[in-house]
């Protein structure tokens, strides 16, 4: 007698059914357009500064514009040098790096190798919060508190003016502070426990497993925080439009009065400029100028990023 073929009972709802996932279908369309509409962002607002930048280069020189110290657009006697401008910028976010990289990371340090897992839970939220805080908030808070402070208390009197760029730079540094830390914290935790627990068996303390390991291996995620700080700080408006002043002038000392590109484009769009006049050109002039240098910096990180990635299995 011969024995009847068992026959294989397919499973009830076995991955490979034929039923279409319409959810899945919807969630992939959704993911897509949320790229596309960053994608479509970027793109309008270079469409958007394009022709009006062209029609301003067509009536003033590229190179009085990148390679002249003069900024008067406004004024009768027009110069269009933006030096001032980059300079006054670059300071700034010099400053508020020196604040946030130290903070950022060690914050970021503490929260993954030192700090017990329940007050991660408790720091991370509220060091957190500070990015939540309006930012002319930030910029009254330095107009109104850190300038009469370090009035006060600077060495051998004096101290910096009533706008300068110290005052922005610390508070803005306070900002950005947030972003380090978060994102640097996420990046060390990534790294996989068995590179600790190897460090550890080889007698390696705490600190050094941390600064020789895991910093180490997070590398990658530690410059995408940087680099993403550096761009919230050049791109930073009502901290330095109201704590820095509007006086465009070519000096490196912080304690003096200076205008960022920020800081113009928010003086000089609330004014009342013509539409289409060169006045008006100057706005989108120098943002242009601002969406280089971002563009220029998001590039050399992804590059960083790629060379220095690690890859864990």
């Amino acid at each position: 007698m011969t024995a009847s073929p068992i026959r294989a009972v397919p499973a009830r709802g076995a991955l490979g059914r034929s039923r279409p996932r319409y959810g899945e279908h919807a969630v992939r369309v959704v993911l897509v357009l949320a790229a596309l509409v960053s994608v479509g962002t970027t793109v309008g607002i270079v469409a958007s500064l394009i022709p009006t930048t062209v029609a301003f280069f067509g009536q003033v020189s590229w190179q009085e514009f990148l390679f002249t110290a003069e900024w008067t657009p406004l004024f009768a006697d027009p110069h269009y040098g933006v030096l001032p401008l980059v300079s006054a910028t670059l300071i700034t976010t010099v400053i508020a790096l020196a604040v946030a990289i130290p903070l950022g990371l060690g914050a970021a340090v503490y929260l993954s190798e030192y700090a017990a897992p329940r007050t991660r839970r408790v720091v991370k939220p509220v060091l957190e919060v500070l990015a939540g805080i309006p930012t002319v908030v930030y910029g009254f808070f330095a107009l109104s508190f850190l300038t009469p402070l370090l009035q006060d208390y600077w060495p051998g009197g004096g101290g910096p003016q009533i706008f300068n760029a110290l005052s922005a730079g610390l508070v803005m540094g306070v900002m950005i502070v947030p972003t380090v830390a978060s994102l640097s914290e996420d990046a060390m935790s990534a790294v996989p426990g068995a590179l600790r627990e190897g460090s550890y068996a080889l007698g390696s303390s705490t600190r050094q497993t941390a600064t020789r390991v895991v910093v180490p291996a997070a590398f990658s995620g530690i410059v995408a925080a940087i680099v993403l700080a550096v761009s919230r700080a050049v791109g930073e408006t009502m901290i330095v439009a109201i704590a820095s002043g509007q006086r465009p002038s070519l000096t490196w000392n912080p304690l003096e009065g200076m205008q960022t590109m920020t800081g113009f484009i928010a003086s000089a769009g609330t004014g009342d400029l013509p539409v289409g006049s060169l006045s008006y050109q100057t706005i989108f002039a120098v943002g242009a100028l601002l969406f280089a240098i971002t563009l220029v910096m998001n590039l050399l990180s992804a590059r960083l990023v790629r060379r220095f990635r690690e890859v864990y299995e």
